[in-house]
């Protein structure tokens, strides 16, 4: 079983559900690549994988025909900042940590909707690097909640942002049905989300 996820669903996600495959199916090999949702999803198409695991946000159309999407959960958004309890609004004049350009949409677009733009004076793509700016001082940033389940950095405060959640599928290409092996990591996949 060949499967594509994006960074922090693969060390949440993933890890516990690989565990349970690999406990109820031991004769299921699963093989892992970290890729972002879009790459994952040139990689299902082409074949190269059998399920990729993506993120959507409610408003972004899935142009592409023969997916298709299991929902498996909602993954809130996160003010990180110093000081509990702020939201962003708080931080008009703030300087803002930027994840890669595809990942910093969902900043952009939660603090437009707060009537501002934000001044992105660091970017990186890397959760620990993010947190890290954060706690020392060099400004605020959004993350997932799945990045803070999967490391969080001493000092910060996660304050969640209200409507603002991502959604996490897990994705086949195709006529249904789907080959046995994968339909059972689906179902643990939903199982453990």
């Amino acid at each position: 079983m060949r499967l594509a996820g994006f960074q922090t669903v693969l060390a949440t996600l993933v890890t516990k559900a690989a565990v349970e495959l690999s406990r109820s199916h031991p004769g299921i090999e699963l093989n892992l690549i970290d890729a972002h949702p879009v790459e994952g999803l040139k990689m299902l198409r082409s074949g190269h994988v059998d399920i990729a695991l993506i993120f959507r946000h409610t408003d972004t159309p899935l142009e592409e025909e023969g997916f298709r999407l299991t929902h498996l959960l909602d993954d809130p958004l996160y003010l990180i900042s110093l000081h509990p309890g702020q939201r962003l609004e708080d931080h008009r004049d703030s300087a803002w940590v930027g994840g890669c350009e595809r990942c910093r949409e969902a900043l952009i677009a939660a603090c437009g909707r707060a009537g501002f733009s934000p001044r992105i004076a660091y970017s990186s793509d890397d959760m620990v690097v993010i947190q890290s700016l954060v706690a020392s001082g060099m400004g605020v940033a959004t993350l997932p909640g799945l990045a803070l389940t999967a490391h969080r950095a001493p000092g910060i405060h996660a304050t969640e942002i209200a409507d603002n959640a991502r959604q996490i599928y897990a994705v086949t290409y195709g006529d249904p049905p789907d080959p046995p092996a994968t339909t059972a990591l689906i179902e643990i996949l939903r199982a453990m989300a």
